[in-house]
């Protein structure tokens, strides 16, 4: 088959000259909504992926560990990395400030690095706005009387905090339509295998099989075609 005329050849689109990028799975929710267990499910599902390690002001909690949970900072640091320009995108949430540094993204960029994002809305806005790629991911609780239950069932926050994270929530849950994807996490093990598919779909995106693609274009720019290896 001969295919002429309106291809990406004619309008100067070189395989060759593509590059071969990682992905950048950008997730957020409400506290609540089990986005951490479904990042953690992602990870280990696919074991390419890696998790961005965020910077926070917030105390360490119980068998955390600096630098495989989040690096752990003063507040004066993370002003002082904030003043430099240091983070793709900062915010702050539940009274404490988190951040991705850019020079994560940067060597992951260059690397064509798989990066998983577990951040806030307001740090995914900022990602949207000044990186202009990613795919961004909303994960919804069933109703916001499920959520509350959840974050009761914990047991680690006191009915206040709980309270001001629902009120939190229903303006996270706001934010969401701008979002590419949405889950809604009623069934657990239905929204990990609705997370894996959207990141199983990115990875088969054209531009990122590139370094494929280009094995055959580089044998017709030698002069040979690909069916001339089989006679």
């Amino acid at each position: 088959m001969v295919l002429t005329g309106n291809t990406r050849a004619d309008k100067g689109y070189s395989v060759a000259k593509a590059e071969n990028k990682g992905s950048l799975l950008v997730v957020s929710a409400p506290s609540g909504a089990g986005k951490t267990s479904l990042c953690k499910g992602l990870l280990e599902s696919f074991p390419g992926l890696r998790l961005s390690i965020s910077y926070t002001t917030r105390p360490a909690r119980t068998g955390e560990t600096d630098g495989v949970d989040y690096f752990f900072v003063t507040r004066d640091e993370f002003k002082k990395m904030v003043a430099n320009g240091a983070f793709a995108e900062w915010a702050v949430v539940h009274g404490n400030c988190y951040g991705t540094a850019k020079d994560t993204l940067d060597s992951a960029r260059q690397r064509g690095a798989n990066i998983l994002l577990d951040i806030d809305c307001q740090g995914a806005a900022q990602l949207k706005e000044n990186y202009g790629e990613g795919v961004f991911i909303f994960i919804l609780p069933p109703s916001l009387e499920e959520l509350k239950k959840r974050l009761l069932g914990r047991k680690t926050d006191a009915p206040e905090v709980i309270n001001t994270r629902i009120e939190n929530a229903r303006r996270e849950i706001a934010e969401a339509s701008w979002y590419d994807y949405i889950i809604v996490n009623d069934d657990f093990s239905v929204a990990l295998e609705e997370l894996k598919a959207i990141k199983l779909s990115e990875d088969c995106r054209s531009f990122r099989r590139c370094s494929f693609l280009k094995r055959f274009v580089d044998k017709e720019i030698d002069g040979k075609s690909p069916l001339e290896d089989n006679k």
